[in-house]
């Protein structure tokens, strides 16, 4: 059994798609989505946002965030929510919905590396609940109209899939000249009106959930002064539909460059031909533009970050004054004239997503040469630097182990990002440089090189035979200095959230027989108990693939199914899911039996071998029985 289960926790999972299937709501999203694409009009959308299901599934993911135990102006979080039963959760939900009124936004001021700040907006936790609600039913929907070509705060997309796509223009289609484009404060400026105009155009026209926008986009925020501010426009960085809604707004120009050469028409005049995988090979279509006038045109946009590459400088500067206009006229929108230009990529580096590229020679051909940008380079030196002092000066021996792991979590991230640059290496030994005089300076005597990386840990293929690796104690530190370059992965054409082609590529479906067992217990949660311990029900019946976590065996009904606290709640146990565990009704009698011929009866009944009822008796000492 145990076997069964290492080899079936390596299944790819998305958690997206995870929860749908916990709440059985893929087919109604597939739906949404394939309907959109059809061009179909939603005017009746609520149903499906107060649905049960889509409650529910909704306080999965928030729960499962870890800003959920962040306060908003009301002071609850999650904790305070899923006490609550589940009845109770689905109609609070229902009733602030009959007549939204969201509470006010707290307002958070992040500091950004330039000394300037960056306002974010915290929702609380009843109105975030509500805008994941929203966001599930919208997402299908949307995702459906929008660009292939943009990649911010979308389901399977990256900034990794961002710059793939720009080396590939620049490297393959040979585009040299980028267009910059900085939008002035783009989500304090986004305008109300036209954001529900370009809802209605993308077909959503249900005047009940239109009415519910309309309500967060003027939610009051709550200033750190306590003053109080009533918008006009924008929408508040932090809210979770904050994201969807800014690529509705910015979609309408992904489009309009689209249209220009990616889409028009006469492309598909001379498209007739499919790839391998179903796509549209569209190169016979651009090799009949390129006979025309037309400006050779593509746009890449991650949020609010826009880059359009042109063959052309002439192309170039005519697209961006266009662009200006565009924005201005269009969109009600302003760009920032000294940040925003068109660069030779022959001549001068172009920033993106925190990188830095320019065109080099290489042989006969000109390629991209990527680097860290100079500002993420400079934060870098200042966080791990800042970092090394925290460990020098611990409150106390565990301390400074945490301080360690926190020290090697940020060379991760670093090298996880940053690793698709061309010119990492070189990079990352500029960095080591200056970060480890200040490493080895506080540490002269405590760091050794002796020492390894145990064969389970994480670290080990990656750094475990890097030359750089250090040790305090028996604790590593990762050298900043050591990382390869690797090629940054393009967005799989055919990986879709919400067409069953489109999952397979990115998601196994649980292989669970009795699977409707699941779906059962997502319809009828038990009465009277948290929303919490209903909801790690049904995840643990996906996680111990539908069997007894004691004899292994297949759940055949509903009512075999027994929840168990291992700690009880009498004692102090919890509904959280490191609590629970799911038996047979046999079992579950077993570990509470306490009369000795009880325990003779079940035993003979369970004809357990001596790992199970190892386990057993590992529950019965938590429960505070007696082992067997």
């Amino acid at each position: 059994m145990a076997t069964e289960v290492h080899k079936k926790s390596k299944t790819r999972k998305n958690n997206n798609l995870r929860y749908a299937e916990y709440y059985d709501q893929q087919e109604i999203l597939d739906g949404l989505y394939a309907q959109s694409a059809e061009g179909k009009i939603f005017d009746n959308l609520m149903p499906l946002i107060m649905s049960e299901a889509n409650i529910l599934r909704a306080y999965r993911t928030i729960k499962s965030n870890k800003g959920s135990k962040t306060p908003g102006t009301d002071n609850l979080t999650i904790e305070d929510i899923e006490k609550l039963d589940v009845n109770e959760l689905v109609a609070e939900i229902r009733r602030r919905l009959g007549n939204y009124r969201p509470k006010a936004v707290r307002r958070k001021e992040i500091p950004k590396p330039n000394g300037k700040t960056r306002p974010l907006g915290i929702p609380c936790i009843w109105d975030r609940l509500i805008q994941q609600c929203i966001l599930q039913i919208l997402e299908p929907i949307c995702e459906a109209k929008f660009s292939n070509n943009s990649y911010g705060f979308r389901p399977l997309r990256s900034a990794e899939n961002a710059i793939a796509e720009e080396e590939r223009l620049i490297n393959l289609v040979k585009l040299h000249f980028v267009i910059e484009v900085d939008i002035k404060s783009f989500f304090d400026e986004v305008n109300h009106s036209k954001l529900i105009r370009q809802m209605w155009a993308l077909g959503i026209r249900d005047a009940k959930l239109i009415s519910v926008v309309k309500a967060i986009l003027k939610a009051p925020i709550r200033m750190p002064d306590e003053t109080t501010q009533r918008p006009t426009k924008g929408t508040p960085q932090g809210g979770i539909l904050s994201p969807l809604l800014a690529n509705i707004v910015l979609n309408e120009l992904d489009q309009w460059v689209d249209s220009q050469w990616q889409e028009y028409p006469l492309v598909y005049q001379y498209t007739p031909a499919h790839n391998a995988r179903g796509t549209l090979n569209k190169g016979s279509g651009y090799r009949a533009m390129k006979a025309t006038n037309l400006k050779e045109v593509y746009i890449i946009r991650y949020a609010d970050d826009v880059r359009i590459l042109c063959r052309k400088r002439s192309q170039a500067n005519h697209m961006a004054v266009a662009v200006k206009l565009w924005l201005k006229e269009r969109l009600k929108l302003q760009v920032s004239e000294e940040k925003t230009r068109v660069v030779n990529l022959k001549k001068n580096w172009s920033e993106f997503l925190g990188f830095k590229m320019r065109v080099v020679p290489k042989g006969k051909r000109m390629v991209m040469e990527s680097h860290m940008g100079d500002k993420a380079i400079a934060k870098t030196k200042k966080m791990l630097k800042a970092q090394i002092d925290a460990i020098k000066y611990p409150k106390n021996q565990k301390e400074q182990g945490l301080e360690i792991g926190s020290y090697n979590s940020m060379v991760r991230g670093i090298h996880g990002y940053y690793q698709i640059a061309t010119k990492i290496s070189q990079d990352c030994r500029g960095i080591a440089w200056e970060v480890n005089k200040r490493l080895y300076n506080k540490f002269k005597y405590e760091m050794t090189k002796k020492g390894q990386i145990g064969s389970r840990a994480r670290d080990g293929k990656r750094y475990g035979k890097s030359k750089q690796l250090r040790f305090i104690g028996k604790q590593w530190i990762l050298p900043i200095g050591y990382c390869q370059n690797k090629h940054p992965k393009s967005k799989n054409k055919v990986a879709n959230l919400y067409t069953a082609e489109g999952r397979a590529e990115v998601h196994d479906m649980l292989a669970i027989r009795n699977k409707w067992i699941m779906a059962y217990m997502a319809e009828n949660p038990v009465v009277g108990r948290s929303a919490e311990y209903n909801d790690n029900r049904i995840s643990l019946f996906a996680a111990q693939w539908g069997k007894c976590a004691i004899t292994g065996q297949e759940f055949l009904t509903p009512e075999e199914v027994h929840c168990h606290h291992k700690k009880p709640r009498k004692l102090g146990g919890t509904d959280k899911y490191a609590n629970l565990v799911l038996v047979t009704k046999e079992v579950h009698t077993l570990i509470h039996a306490s009369k000795p011929e009880t325990i003779s009866k079940y035993l003979a009944m369970l004809n357990l071998n001596p790992e199970q009822k190892s386990k057993l008796n590992n529950l019965r000492v938590m429960a505070g029985c007696e082992p067997i």
